[in-house]
């Protein structure tokens, strides 16, 4: 198991810290598997600074998939995408 650190969103903090969201999509250009923990950290875009505000959550379930439009065409082509389940 190892803990891996993640920037993320207050929306999107804040939704997973409610209990309301209990997935991550996430570009494919890191490893992880079923069973490591994911810190998210609270960043927030427009002083980009983190807040101070972290989440721990186990990666219970991992889907890698690929997709073409996202904006990032050529790094989901190189690394795909993960949904992570916690």
């Amino acid at each position: 198991m190892k803990i891996i650190k993640k920037k993320i969103w207050p929306e999107y903090f804040n939704n997973i810290e409610a209990g309301k969201k209990k997935f991550e999509l996430r570009l494919a250009d890191f490893e992880i598997e079923e069973g490591d923990k994911l810190l998210l950290q609270e960043w927030d875009p427009e002083t980009k600074r983190y807040t101070g505000r972290e989440l721990e959550v186990e990666a219970k379930y991992i889907l890698k998939f690929d997709l073409n439009k996202f904006g990032q065409k050529e790094d989901i082509e190189k690394h795909g995408l993960y949904i992570i389940q916690f």
